[in-house]
């Protein structure tokens, strides 16, 4: 069975950093684009960040920025988030997401991702 898990998700005070991490099980996933969605009530789940399985290429919601930075280690099949300078508006349930193997398209397509975490609570407050 293919799983994402999240952890490292909590309560941290604005100003603060957290770093998520997500492991993949039962799969190898070094030939897959990870990356991390997240979903705050009321609203749409949304993009935040992704890395691609080649080149280590990234891409960033313009909201995250500069404060957000993500990383993989293919050796562990995991991908973390490093989250600096959080904001209130950053409050939300973070999801780990795969595509399908060797994707090379546009990592802002929701439609890419295949593979989905239970997530992960991050609250930031104020």
């Amino acid at each position: 069975q293919v799983q994402l898990v999240e952890s490292g998700g909590g309560l941290v005070q604005a100003e603060g950093s957290l770093r998520l991490s997500c492991v993949g099980v039962g799969r190898t996933f070094s030939s897959y684009a990870m990356g991390w969605f997240r979903q705050a009530p009321g609203k749409e789940r949304e993009f935040v960040a992704g890395i691609r399985w080649t080149g280590g290429g990234t891409d960033y919601a313009d909201s995250v920025k500069g404060r957000f930075t993500i990383s993989r280690d293919n050796a562990k099949n995991t991908v973390d988030l490093q989250m600096n300078s959080l904001k209130p508006e950053d409050t939300a349930v973070y999801y780990c997401a795969a595509t399908s193997r060797y994707y090379s398209e546009s990592l802002l397509l929701q439609s890419a991702w295949v593979f989905w975490g239970q997530g992960t609570q991050v609250t930031v407050s104020s």
